[in-house]
């Protein structure tokens, strides 16, 4: 195990302890937004089910009109209408043309539509004075949009409008989709509360709590939050075993570093965990422990400072929880390049992130440095922000207006 290695390492390190759920679970399809598909879609019948009309005109034999012009119209007799839901109740023969309005059925002898646009109607009778450019035009033929028992949806897939669209038009009204992973998230640290509570010297409220379940409930887990735990060795160890007992994967804040009270560390691998990272190059979020459990959960110990605590969400959760929720191509964080417009500085010694806000309406994205201190503790700039700005290990500065690595704000996958 490398205990120190680089935050792209350790990302890697963490995907290989992923395996992807692959339990599944029936829901309706009124509830599978959002959800991964469990297995492959196929439907039992051709779309469109039946060649139906793309324009309001009249369905006509294409060898009819195929000579018609403005000098030259064609007439055809005009044998009733079809509307949209009905079915033709007689057939189209040679010199004869048929009402349709778009989305209906067209009959049996018709190959084509002219739009009413290019037609001149007098009573019984139509005159087609523009020809079709080719035959079946304006017709949706049945199966040209799919054939029965073909690929439709594939495992793997977010199931968003469009796929319910999808599912509904193939008439799947239950749908097998992965059980969402669920998330075990806890807090650890004497001197936190609840921002109910009143706040007295030397506490600090709980904002992790918050921020963590809003992050992993958008990347779609099922979040089972234990609360606070305070620094007592035998309550950490009974929530973490009740933790590692419930979850797929665990996510707890504090209490991972050097001090007389970090006891988490200790307790992952007494309680059977394999550690697999002690702390990791980068700038915040160094103090991150990641331990494997015989049962298959993976444990994330991230540091308590707020900013440490999203930033490694960010870095290392968010690919996990794509892994693990089952889809077929699960997303790395994305990164872009951007001009800077602020200086940008570190010590060299990690990789380091300032967060700040991205500007797209300039052609190159632009990137706007957080005002005010960017210690890990200072979570009050990170409003507004939706990126973090990398400066490599071993550089210690990156002028305004250079180029610049920009990690971008995760966004749900699922919506």
């Amino acid at each position: 195990m490398n205990p120190f290695p680089l935050p792209s390492v350790a990302q890697s390190l963490i995907l290989e302890l992923i395996c992807p759920i692959v339990v599944g679970e029936t829901v309706p399809l009124e509830q599978a937004l959002g959800r991964i598909l469990a297995q492959a879609v196929t439907a039992q019948q051709d779309f469109p089910y039946w060649d139906n009309g793309a324009m309001d005109g009249y369905a006509v034999r294409y060898e009819d009109v195929a000579t018609a012009s403005v000098n030259h119209p064609v007439k055809l007799n005009l044998r009733g209408e079809v509307a949209a839901g009905k079915v033709p109740d007689h057939p189209v023969l040679p010199g004869e043309a048929m009402r349709i309005f778009t989305g209906a059925m067209v009959p049996t002898g018709a190959d084509t539509v002219v739009m009413q646009e290019v037609c001149r109607r007098e009573g019984d009778s139509v005159w087609v004075e523009q020809s079709p450019k080719q035959r079946g035009e304006f017709v949706r033929c049945r199966g040209d949009y799919y054939q029965a028992d073909a690929p439709l949806l594939s495992a793997g897939m977010v199931v968003r409008e469009a796929e319910l669209a999808i599912l509904a038009t193939a008439q799947v009204t239950q749908v097998l989709v992965w059980r969402r992973p669920r998330v075990v998230l806890f807090s650890s640290g004497n001197e936190l509360i609840s921002p109910d509570r009143p706040l007295q010297p030397g506490q600090i409220v709980d904002s992790n709590q918050y921020a963590i379940r809003a992050f992993l409930q958008s990347q779609g887990a099922e979040v089972i939050s234990l609360g606070i735990v305070g620094d007592r060795r035998e309550d950490l160890r009974a929530v973490i075993r009740q933790a590692v007992d419930q979850g797929d994967l665990v996510i707890s804040t504090g209490g991972v570093s050097v001090g007389d009270y970090d006891f988490i560390p200790a307790l992952l691998t007494e309680l059977g965990g394999t550690l697999a990272i002690e702390k990791v190059a980068s700038k915040p979020g160094k103090p991150l422990k990641v331990a494997k459990f015989a049962n298959g959960c993976v444990y994330f110990g991230i540091p308590g400072n707020p900013v440490s605590a999203l930033v490694s969400c960010w870095r290392f959760v968010q690919p996990a929880l794509q892994k693990l929720s089952g889809l077929a191509a699960p997303h790395a964080p994305t990164w872009i390049t951007a001009q800077t417009q602020d200086f940008l500085k570190s010590d060299g010694k990690r990789e380091t992130y300032l967060w700040g806000r991205l500007d797209f309406t300039l052609g190159t994205p632009q990137f706007h440095l957080a005002k005010g201190s960017h210690s890990s503790a200072n979570l009050i700039n990170l409003g507004g922000t939706n990126s973090l700005a990398m400066i490599p290990q071993g550089q210690t500065a990156i002028a305004a207006q250079a180029l610049v690595k920009v990690l971008v704000q995760p966004r749900s996958p699922f919506l």
